[in-house]
């Protein structure tokens, strides 16, 4: 009960699970030549460049979760395909050697004085900063959540706390509506909240409940999917297998002792419609670290203001950002947060020698498409919404090497290139693909 109720609070992308560590808090006060923010992807990858380039003396890392995980692969841990498990380990394990770890929670935020404060009452002084909080999800902002998920038969693959009830919610589906949920605010890794209704069909038709079910995807959004080349596939995939898009309903309400759940059209303010469900999949509001917004580093809307190309701060320039947390204008992915580290890791670079930035982001993200437990479209694009792909071939279409590569391959990459500071750039899947030609 305690566990889903702190759902309820605005809390980082990373959560936090009790487990055995080995790091000290904070002193009274503390300076590092380089102090990071979020000990998520970003954060990690970024601690271990830094080490090379500054020594790990000089570097700390603030992250109050002693436990690390992959969140990409809770879409398939949510569909029954790999286990919460496989998705972690302990941050001890994923910190680099030698890099003070500040178990403690940011508290504040102060760039004018080059210092932060710790919920522990620590100040700790910089030269510089990377911030990488990641964002934080409003489960609380549906009325009806976060106690709902006391209740059977709803689930939600954003949590760690309530993926695995995904699973049993569809394990436990007789017949009636399966419905899945976009909210109206940005997302991390937009793709997701769509990836789980195509694993449901799936697992419906493998075991003889499909004729019984009405599948449904109420979402916010206007389109299917925000890059047409890969929408009009996925429109294909929705027609072929009967399932059921409803563009513009947005989540504002869900009743779980009576499996009802109330949408609002956002094209016909004031309206609102029930729908009765037997398997509810939340995706919830999201918005900016509330650090970051209270602090002088926000834009109006409250995340990060970075520079797009080069992912400096745009008024503070020995502050930087990485992730979710910031205000780049492409999709926040796993696979955007491999692509900045390069850039990122240039940019220090070139202002620890007093020089201009040289290298430029062009916004490069991706999200690989699950359309069932064997088949993904690689969707990969730029600031711009163009297709910006890896592969020599239609990445539009269904492919079985393309899940191999997002159940399989991926993971094994991040834990053991991502978050060590060797791999990442500019097109992760095309550094991979062009290592595999070698």
């Amino acid at each position: 009960m305690a566990a889903l109720h702190r759902l309820g609070q605005c809390h980082f992308t990373r959560i936090a699970v009790s487990h055995f560590h080995t790091s000290s808090c904070a002193s009274a006060k503390q300076h590092y030549k380089m102090l990071v923010l979020g000990g998520g992807s970003g954060g990690i990858s970024m601690s271990a460049r830094m080490k090379r380039m500054m020594g790990a003396e000089n570097v700390a890392v603030v992250e109050p979760s002693e436990m690390h995980y992959y969140q990409p692969i809770w879409t398939l841990v949510g569909a029954g395909a790999k286990t919460l498990s496989s998705s972690s380990r302990s941050t001890a394990s994923v910190m680099p050697s030698g890099v003070k770890w500040v178990k403690s929670k940011v508290q504040e935020i102060n760039p004018d004085t080059n210092t932060v404060l710790t919920d522990d009452g620590s100040e700790i002084s910089y030269e510089y900063l990377i911030v990488a909080l990641g964002l934080q999800l409003h489960f609380e902002k549906i009325k009806g959540l976060p106690e709902g998920f006391e209740h059977p038969m709803i689930g939600s693959n954003y949590s760690v706390q309530t993926v695995e009830k995904t699973w049993k919610a569809l394990q436990d589906f007789k017949e009636g509506n399966a419905v899945f949920t976009f909210p109206n605010t940005p997302v991390k890794c937009a793709g997701a909240p769509q990836k789980i209704m195509y694993l449901t069909d799936a697992f419906l038709r493998k075991t003889g409940k499909r004729d019984k079910a009405n599948i449904i995807y109420n979402t916010s959004l206007p389109v299917l999917f925000g890059i047409k080349k890969y929408a009009d596939s996925l429109w294909d995939i929705v027609k072929q297998r009967d399932l059921q898009v409803n563009l513009r309903q947005n989540l504002i309400e869900v009743r779980a002792d009576k499996k009802e759940a109330v949408f609002e059209n956002l094209d016909k303010p004031g309206e609102t419609k029930v729908f009765e469900y037997e398997m509810l999949h939340v995706t919830p509001p999201m918005g900016p670290n509330l650090v970051i917004k209270g602090s002088p580093l926000a834009d109006e809307a409250g995340w990060l203001d970075v520079n797009k190309d080069h992912l400096q701060h745009k008024r503070y320039p020995n502050v930087f950002g990485i992730g979710d947390c910031t205000n780049l204008p492409t999709a926040k992915t796993g696979a955007a947060v491999a692509a900045q580290t390069a850039i990122l890791n240039r940019t220090i670079s070139k202002i620890l020698k007093n020089e201009k930035p040289d290298k430029k982001y062009d916004g490069y993200t991706s999200c690989p498409l699950v359309t069932s437990y064997n088949t993904v479209i690689l969707a990969e694009f730029d600031y711009n919404g163009q297709p910006l792909e890896t592969f020599p071939i239609n990445q539009a279409k269904e492919r079985r090497t393309m899940y191999h590569m997002k159940a399989d391959v991926m993971p094994h990459l991040y834990w053991h290139g991502l978050l060590r500071g060797l791999w990442g750039g500019p097109g992760p899947y095309r550094k991979l693909f062009h290592f595999g030609m070698k």
